[in-house]
């Protein structure tokens, strides 16, 4: 998956720190990216590419001993071209640690878009220099990243499991998935959303592993479950174009591994689960 980077380490405590001119630099504006493509490998501009003050950098995370930095305005680099973000995250990006670490930095950075005024009051926020959160000085109101909480169900049927195609954007082979309401736990959201998108009664909804998403600043859980009693599925055109039980030889994988819905169907489909 996206984040299975070892035996690299994500480190992303906050700490307050400045650039060095090494130091790489994720350009956002709107949602696309500054980068330039070398094959399979994404490369980002460094900090002293960047005709700006370092002051208007601002730190996300480390990997290993690399620290990472976010601009937010739109600037030209020479051999770097501005690329739209759901472009670039369907490719397959080397090496792993890259593509995780541009998945996250997009997350912040949608947050710190989103949060330059105080919900509350309406005044412009500073940046917190203690904590990742965003202040108001007005009012005093603290604004943290928003981490949206999701599942992921993967609904078996004998030597079948339910496969979903979604009715709109990403087109390749899915799981059903849904976000979590609020006053609810994870194990209802997956039967609720088994129930709503195919019509399908499930039982022994058990859990299987998490993932950080962050091009929809998701913490997805994954669960399997079988169906329970009449397996005839009565699709929600809103939010599926398709939903079809198939065999364990017959599920198609996605492009890429990066995803806990790949993950998920390929046990299946290899007989691990």
């Amino acid at each position: 998956m996206i984040q299975d980077i070892a035996p690299h380490i994500l480190f992303n405590q906050f700490t307050d720190i400045s650039a060095r001119d090494n130091d790489a630099v994720f350009c956002f504006h709107d949602d696309q990216i500054l980068l330039k493509e070398e094959g399979d490998k994404v490369l980002f501009p460094k900090v002293s590419d960047l005709d700006t003050d370092k002051d208007s950098l601002i730190y996300l995370f480390s990997i290993d001993e690399d620290p990472l930095f976010l601009f937010m305005e739109k600037t030209d680099v020479s051999g770097f071209v501005w690329t739209d973000f759901r472009e670039i995250r369907r490719k397959r990006i080397e090496p792993r640690e890259t593509a995780y670490a541009l998945f996250t930095a997009y997350h912040l950075a949608v947050w710190y878009r989103d949060s330059r005024y105080c919900g509350r009051c309406g005044h412009k926020t500073v940046h917190s220099r203690k904590e990742r959160a965003m202040v108001c000085p007005a009012c005093g109101n603290t604004i943290y990243p928003r981490i949206n909480p999701a599942v992921i169900v993967g609904v078996i049927n004998g030597d079948r499991l339910l496969i979903t195609k979604y009715a709109r954007g990403y087109g390749g082979s899915a799981l059903v998935a849904g976000f979590t309401e609020i006053g609810e736990t994870f194990e209802e959201t997956a039967a609720r959303e088994v129930k709503e998108e195919t019509g399908l009664n499930v039982r022994n909804i058990r859990y299987y592993k998490s993932q950080p998403w962050g091009p929809a600043a998701d913490i997805l859980a994954g669960y399997y479950c079988e169906v329970d009693g009449d397996d005839t599925i009565t699709v929600d055109r809103s939010e599926l174009r398709t939903a079809v039980w198939v065999k364990r030889e017959d599920i198609v994988l996605q492009a890429n591994d990066y995803s806990l819905t790949n993950e998920m169907m390929k046990m299946f489909k290899e007989g691990k689960i």
